[in-house]
């Protein structure tokens, strides 16, 4: 059997998921080892127990000077900024992408304008943000919508210009006006695959947010990272940085669990 014809069980593919996992996990573990072997006070590579104790303290204890407990605090912040922003920026590109990609005259006049300024570096436009807009909550959540919103238009408008020409036709043979097509014929078919564009786009925003929170906040997963960073404290800052994948991990397969209930025929046809 030629390799790319074989594909392994439920189990084998479990298996295979968790492999790299555990050798990361292994491949730590040895490390840390041997530079807490040789010298017990290094922070680089801290013991699980260490991380543990860091966890005990950020999201089991009230932190002695606000009351609160900072992991769940800065977690609190960070998700309200990223859902906003995404929120937001999804909102604008489901409608600009599809006036773009089924109006020829809108795709001819907004199209070139979202394909440069979709080249723009967002970080670049951080200190005009701050400048602009101040160092409050706008900014950081205006920084993810202008860098995952661009990208969001042009995958969706073009997307749209994927659906078969004969559709619409079809739909316009049988009376169909300009914005019953865009809402009968093509919205069903572009929100699965707005869905995919969203989910891909998750690890862009949470760059975007965590830059923005390590330049200029007071509450954030960023912002914790990058105080704690001045005092090598990498007990804390591996933790974070692990809770960080696993929200975005959970995001993305919140949305993959969305699009299978609500768009089950699309699920079928990408296995097909």
């Amino acid at each position: 059997m030629r390799a790319i014809n074989y594909r392994p069980d439920k189990t084998w593919r479990l298996a295979l998921a968790f492999l790299p996992f555990a050798l990361l996990l292994l491949t730590y573990v040895i490390a840390s080892d041997i530079r807490l072997t040789e010298n017990p006070n290094d922070k680089l590579l801290p013991s699980f127990a260490k991380m543990g104790e860091a966890i005990d303290a950020y999201a089991l204890k009230p932190d002695p000077r606000t009351g609160g407990y900072l992991l769940w605090d800065d977690t609190s912040a960070s998700l309200s900024r990223l859902i906003i922003g995404l929120t937001i920026s999804t909102a604008f590109a489901l409608v600009l992408g599809i006036v773009i990609g089924l109006l020829p005259v809108m795709g001819a006049t907004l199209g070139p304008v979202v394909s440069v300024l979709s080249m723009v570096p967002p970080l670049a436009l951080l200190p005009i943000l701050f400048i602009v807009m101040g160092l409050g909550e706008a900014s950081k959540i205006t920084l993810i919508v202008v860098g995952t919103s661009l990208k969001l238009i042009r995958d969706i408008a073009l997307r749209v210009g994927d659906i078969p020409r004969e559709q619409l036709i079809k739909a316009q043979t049988l009376g169909a006006s300009t914005p019953q097509i865009a809402l009968r014929v093509v919205l069903p078919q572009i929100l699965p695959r707005l869905i995919d564009s969203v989910r891909l786009e998750i690890g862009p925003a949470w760059l975007f947010l965590i830059a923005a929170e390590a330049i200029a906040a007071d509450s954030g997963l960023g912002y914790r990272i990058f105080l704690v960073r001045r005092y090598l404290s990498m007990d804390v800052i591996l933790p974070y940085v692990v809770w960080i994948t696993l929200l975005a991990f959970v995001m993305d397969f919140a949305l993959k669990l969305l699009q299978g209930k609500a768009f089950p025929w699309f699920a079928e046809a990408r296995t097909a």
